[in-house]
């Protein structure tokens, strides 16, 4: 009788040190190298930018990612630019 449907997960960040993250309410990962990372999470998108970075981990099932590297901004970004990647980014690097 458990429910297998998708449901919404909570959506945490925890971070220890500035050098790892583990993320919860992750629904998937667009993209990523050692400079960004961008997530689609349960509370909208999310850019994390740092040095050195890599994905320890990733449970697709659960929606937890760990991150490792240094950390130098998370960024929440606005809903409703649709699915052009580049906008995003070039939001970003402004």
């Amino acid at each position: 009788m458990g429910q297998s449907h998708k449901q919404q997960k909570d959506h945490n960040i925890t971070m220890k040190g500035r050098k790892t993250l583990e993320i919860t309410g992750v629904k998937q990962v667009e993209s990523f190298d050692n400079e960004e990372f961008l997530l689609e999470t349960e509370m909208g998108y999310l850019s994390i930018r740092g040095q050195h970075l890599q994905m320890k981990n990733l449970d697709v099932d659960e929606g937890n990612v760990s991150i490792q590297g240094r950390v130098d901004d998370l960024v929440y970004l606005e809903q409703g630019q649709g699915d052009k990647s580049k906008g995003f980014f070039g939001k970003l690097f402004k």
